[in-house]
């Protein structure tokens, strides 16, 4: 398969992207008695995931379509604008940034349906009905969000998510069709690599605010060294399987690597609030745990599932690698409720288990 370039201007786009995953994360912060409440996770997960759309909107448009032409990049740049106003407008109050929010992800997501309805007078065959079928249902999304605008209270967030959930559902109910134009592999999975790196920096923030505070301790840098060498764990186990142990050759429709990674970038973004919080924050012990503990879990399964299916065949999982992972996990975590420990036993359970995990998958 040809390896499609990434271009410069897909890299620009990114930019906004590292502002919005920032101000997502941010929302993770707000804790009552220890803990983050119901509210604000939710509220967490109802503002990531149209960020993750927007930019998997944009770049699988790239991925089958995209030329480094004037078209295309006045398509882009209109999106990044509407990117910048979305992304203004991600708040955990929700009322007060309504209209905005919604302005800015219509506006992306309206540029990408007609960029697949322009690209229908270039193209023919099989790639026409993909461009069809993707132009003409992301705007039954777009419609039954806008809808959200004669609606006031609880109604008005259904209707908006409503349209979210029916966009992010048409390429799945169109897979049969997608399969037959797939995605450029090579590029789809460099671009998720992309957008992971940024994730990965996310954390490193987390570190470098712990070391801006005024009451930080250089004889607790031991904790954030942990933490830094679980940071490149994690790194490492990513990369080198993305690099050497993924069949860039395979042809699909790219779609457990596109809604795979919603899990993979929520849980690293949740990680980076927790190295955070359990430093810079008073939070409930037990909480703390869990929170880690299921944000491993995640990250662990997510990663697994994701590049099982890409995965050259010597060098799959079996389910006893599943069973051996999960089993340390869950030791580690019944000791923990058994025993409570500090921060810095924490990270480094975790630091072996993500050493144990990037051995295993990268050997």
């Amino acid at each position: 398969m040809t390896h499609k370039p990434v271009l410069w201007l897909e890299l620009f786009f990114d930019l906004i992207f590292v502002a919005a995953i920032a101000k997502a994360t941010h929302v993770l912060l707000h804790l009552e008695d220890g803990v983050i409440p119901i509210e604000f996770l939710l509220k967490f997960v109802l503002i990531f995931i149209p960020i993750w759309w927007s930019w998997v909107g944009h770049t699988l448009y790239t991925n089958r379509f995209g030329e480094d032409r004037l078209s295309h990049r006045l398509f882009m740049i209109l999106q990044m604008f509407f990117m910048v106003v979305l992304t203004a407008s991600l708040s955990p109050d929700f009322d007060s940034y309504y209209m905005p929010f919604l302005i800015g992800y219509i506006g992306v997501r309206l540029v990408t349906s007609i960029q697949y309805l322009y690209t229908m007078r270039e193209v023919h065959g099989e790639e026409y009905q993909v461009a069809k079928r993707l132009g003409y249902g992301f705007l039954i999304g777009i419609t039954i969000s806008l809808l959200s605008l004669f609606f006031d209270s609880w109604i008005r967030y259904f209707f908006l998510y409503l349209g979210i959930f029916v966009d992010i559902l048409v390429p799945i109910l169109s897979r049969k069709h997608l399969k037959k134009v797939p995605v450029n592999t090579p590029h789809l999975l460099e671009r998720f690599g992309l957008l992971t790196i940024i994730l990965f920096g996310e954390s490193i923030v987390s570190l470098v605010a712990i070391f801006e505070t005024e009451g930080f301790l250089w004889s607790e840098v031991s904790i954030i060294f942990l933490a830094f060498l679980l940071i490149i764990a994690m790194w490492w186990q990513y990369f080198d399987n993305l690099e050497k142990k993924i069949d860039k050759e395979i042809r699909t429709s790219g779609q457990i690597i596109i809604y795979g990674h919603l899990f993979i970038l929520m849980s690293m973004s949740l990680f980076a609030a927790v190295i955070r919080m359990s430093y810079l924050y008073k939070v409930d012990p037990s909480f703390l745990l869990l929170l880690t503990f299921g944000t491993a879990f995640v990250y662990f399964l997510s990663t697994t599932v994701v590049f099982h299916k890409y995965r050259m065949p010597e060098h799959r999982l079996q389910v006893w690698h599943l069973l051996f992972f999960i089993s340390i996990l869950v030791v580690f975590l019944i000791f923990n409720l058994l025993i409570p420990v500090e921060e810095i036993v924490l990270l480094s359970e975790l630091l072996v288990f993500f050493v144990i995990y990037t051995y295993v998958t990268t050997r």
